[in-house]
């Protein structure tokens, strides 16, 4: 699994409004520019390099806190579509340990946390946080694209 170092200092989203996010998100950052952001596994090289430039262009996480927010709530709904997973709301023990209100639930029953992980790929910027690298070696995903 993956884990969150931050601290948790507010509750944040639910499961049920993750989806919605997402979509806004997309939304909102390709209306401006023409980023390839269709929920594919490709795509997810795209929000590598978006953090990337955020760390380069010097924000600090909290400046960064709601496009955080966004790239891991997109990353999240592409594990949803196509890796068969779903949003679902952490129990206490699971929000201590990922330091995050939600994350997704794998057809066989392990749970990630992908806001945590842009989080981490944020902070370290290392290839070893690559959100491609995560998708393409995460335990438990289903072979079936879901719309």
């Amino acid at each position: 699994m993956d884990k969150d170092m931050g601290t948790r200092d507010e509750p944040g989203p639910c499961a049920r409004e993750m989806r919605p996010h997402a979509t806004a998100f997309v939304a909102r950052v390709t209306a401006r520019n023409r980023l390839p952001l269709d929920y594919s596994v490709a795509s997810l090289r795209v929000v590598d390099f978006l953090i990337d430039g955020l760390r380069k262009g010097g924000a600090d996480r909290e400046r960064a806190r709601e496009t955080l927010l966004g790239l891991g709530a997109y990353v999240g709904e592409v594990l949803v579509r196509r890796a068969g997973a779903v949003w679902v709301d952490l129990d206490a023990d699971q929000r201590g340990y990922f330091a995050q209100p939600v994350g997704v639930r794998m057809p066989d029953g392990r749970v990630w946390n992908p806001l945590g992980k842009v989080r981490n790929r944020f902070d370290t910027g290392g290839p070893e946080e690559s959100l491609r690298t995560f998708y393409l070696t995460l335990h438990g995903r289903s072979r079936r694209v879901v719309a």
